[in-house]
């Protein structure tokens, strides 16, 4: 029984304190071995560098003490180090953690001392990802899951309001606009919008009502966006917002929206209004929304393009 330093075959030319792994479908005595690769697994080092077919002594894995390594790179002393190509070491991810660094390398070819681990590591920080749809720029397990895991979280999950959910703030469905009351257009044979029109008579304040998602997390803010803009830049107008939640067993609840009306431009904008968590109630539910003009409208027609809800998704149990 080998107790720590083993004979085999080079399986072509090898050197001197090079990571070594056994040759797949070796079949001689004694059997094949040849430079570990970029993120492979090796079973030890060569003791000295000898050419193909000759007999090389390796310093296996599992041997007590330190061993003497080759960079593939300039390396820190403490770095964590992987496998790198030509049987040497690196400290860039790439299959498991190998050893840790107690010498400083300061150039590719550098001999340092290492200490070999003698399992392959299991820590997700140390355990490289091979993205070979090029799905993430994560180099390890525990950076990639944690990208997985904040997309599960992202503030930007949206429900779309449809411009046809819009109505009169009590309700009245709005219709094509005619005469100073509010209803939908076409400007220019192009963009459909509410039209909020000069010297508006109805309409100035609008509203909605949507379901709350049951993914929500109500430990988190909720937004509510809406693109406006102005026929001109005559009048000086904001849009003002108000959000009221309601719950099974919990309503007839305060606005919790906490942002300031907000300025509309000529240039059409989006205007963003924030309501705090601390006000946000858990699914199920809805939240109901009015929109209200505030200014004076007498020589600007203000158009609404679209209106929608941003909030924090929970992970659900089930």
């Amino acid at each position: 029984m080998n107790e720590g330093i083993r004979t085999f075959t080079a399986n072509g030319a090898i050197t001197a304190h090079s990571r070594v792994k056994v040759s797949s479908g070796t079949t001689t005595t004694p059997p094949q071995v040849e430079l570990a690769g970029s993120g492979e697994q090796h079973i030890g080092y060569a003791e000295y560098a000898v050419a193909t077919g000759e007999l090389v002594a390796v310093r296996i894995r599992n041997y007590n003490g330190t061993v003497e390594a080759i960079a593939g790179e300039a390396l820190a002393k403490g770095a964590v180090l992987y496998g790198a190509a030509a049987g040497k070491v690196k400290d860039t991810s790439a299959g498991s953690a190998i050893g840790i660094a107690l010498e400083e390398a300061t150039a590719d070819g550098d001999i340092i001392e290492v200490v070999d681990f003698t399992v392959m590591s299991t820590t997700a920080a140390t355990v490289s990802v091979a993205d070979t749809g090029g799905f993430t720029s994560a180099a390890t397990v525990e950076a990639a899951l944690a990208e997985i895991y904040q997309d599960l979280v992202t503030a930007q999950a949206t429900i779309t309001v449809p411009l046809g959910a819009i109505t009169q703030e009590d309700g009245t469905a709005l219709t094509k606009q005619a005469t100073t009351v509010a209803g939908y257009s076409q400007l220019g044979n192009k963009e459909t919008v509410i039209d909020i029109p000069v010297n508006c008579s109805a309409g100035e304040a609008l509203g909605f009502s949507i379901p709350v998602p049951q993914d929500l997390d109500n430990t988190a803010d909720i937004t509510v966006h809406v693109l406006a803009g102005k026929a001109a830049d005559l009048d000086t107008l904001t849009l003002d917002c108000e959000v009221y939640p309601s719950a099974a067993g919990d309503v007839g609840n305060a606005d919790i929206q906490d942002t300031a009306a907000q300025a509309i431009t000529a240039a059409v904008s989006e205007l963003v209004f924030t309501c705090g968590a601390d006000g946000v109630l858990a699914a199920p539910g809805t939240l109901s929304v009015v929109l209200t003009l505030g200014g004076t409208n007498d020589g600007d027609a203000v158009y609404i393009y679209g209106a929608w809800i941003e909030y924090t998704k929970a992970i659900l149990a089930s």
